[in-house]
């Protein structure tokens, strides 16, 4: 009797292994095709809109020269290195390590009921 409990457990311990590990690369490939949408852990935050400053108006003052110079570095760094890259790519490494996690359990699972399969 404790035999067939036992058999019963590590074919079901196989199967939710082999499902979580089919799963999880499943919703990669979806993931990394762009099927699929991207877990968002990170976000960029919303910025607040200024009003434009004048145009044609020279600035004087060191503060207002130092806000064009940001501004103007910002400006180049949108053409350079779009505003969402750097989120999109925490985002892809957060999934890669939680799918690396699910695909680690999901061995351990499977291992597991392969030892109650092999008694």
């Amino acid at each position: 009797m404790m035999d067939k409990i036992a058999k019963i457990v590590g074919w079901v311990l196989l199967t939710a292994g082999v499902l979580m590990i089919v799963w999880t690369l499943y919703a990669s490939y979806n993931i990394f095709t762009g099927k699929a949408v991207i877990p968002e852990i990170f976000q960029l935050a919303a910025e607040e809109s200024q009003a434009p400053a004048a145009q044609g108006k020279i600035p004087t003052s060191p503060t207002d020269i130092q806000e064009e110079m940001g501004k103007m570095i910002k400006e180049q760094l949108q053409g350079f290195l779009p505003t969402d890259t750097l989120p999109k790519l925490l985002n892809l490494t957060v999934w890669s390590v939680l799918a690396f996690i699910l695909i680690f359990g999901g061995t351990q699972l499977s291992s597991l009921g392969i030892k109650l399969l092999r008694k």
